[in-house]
């Protein structure tokens, strides 16, 4: 199950707070994530648990985080849907680390030697 919630909504935390300051998933993708506030969240749920999530602020994807590449897939699936209606995701600078997973859901990959954990995606 996809959700879309912000920093306000009263389980933001009870969902998504073990990965702020978290050094295991900073590790895993090279990446900190942190829940400024105007940015919209995708998660994906699973048995009641966050198994991935992508945030999107301003047009511009932020985060992106999974325990399997299908839940990331799925949700960027979710948010090509929801912006039919809608501006396209503008650049992203995101981490290498799905690099995969960008090309196999249609962005266009830029990885330029000048990131070095980081990769420019856009649609």
């Amino acid at each position: 199950m996809i959700i879309k919630i912000n920093n306000k909504d009263e389980k933001f935390y009870q969902y998504m707070g073990k990965f702020f300051g978290s050094r295991s998933v900073e590790r895993q993708i090279n990446d900190r994530i942190y829940d400024d506030d105007k940015k919209e969240w995708y998660l994906y749920i699973k048995d009641k648990s966050v198994m991935a999530f992508v945030s999107v602020q301003n047009k511009i994807i932020k985060n992106t985080y999974c325990y399997k590449e299908e839940y990331l897939e799925e949700i960027f699936e979710y948010i090509k849907k929801e912006e039919k209606n809608n501006e396209k995701i503008g650049s992203s600078i995101l981490t290498r680390k799905y690099m995969e997973v960008y090309k196999r859901c249609g962005f266009q990959v830029v990885d330029n030697e000048t990131y070095k954990n980081f990769v420019m995606i856009y649609e």
